[in-house]
């Protein structure tokens, strides 16, 4: 069983860094490269591309919570997989996003392990990216 967790620094308060990151239809300028979402109903969201395990779509649960600053999501088809991001205020204007994705059929460590730390890495900066881009327009 794999745990994976990081924290990095968005520029922008937490109520908007959480409008970004729950946003299904942004996702995918965030998310990793091989990675794609949809949303497909009520508390679901379909998944595909060359990272998701097996061929075609795949259904997964999915939840936003504005009042906790939280997203969940895991795999309905595949329940080894599953995350949370969390969104909190830091200092003056700025925030703090922690993801946390656990993989059951995974090792902690190898060539695997580092490759999903360095998907994590390039994603959070990536969300950092689109929220400064959304603090910008806005501006």
């Amino acid at each position: 069983m794999a745990e994976f967790e990081a924290t990095r620094g968005m520029p922008a308060e937490s109520t908007v860094v959480f409008g970004v990151a729950s946003d299904v239809d942004l996702m995918d300028r965030w998310l990793p490269q091989g990675l794609s979402v949809h949303d497909s109903g009520p508390g679901t969201i379909e998944a595909d591309g060359s990272l998701v395990p097996g061929n075609g779509k795949h259904e997964g649960l999915f939840r936003a919570s504005e009042e906790q600053l939280r997203v969940e999501w895991g795999g309905r088809d595949h329940p080894d997989y599953s995350g949370w991001l969390q969104v909190s205020d830091s200092a003056a204007g700025t925030s703090e996003v922690t993801v946390h994705i656990s993989l059951l059929d995974e090792a902690e460590s190898g060539a695997r392990a580092e490759e999903v730390r360095e998907l994590l890495d390039r994603s959070l900066d990536q969300l950092a990216d689109e929220v400064q881009r959304r603090v910008s327009d806005a501006g």
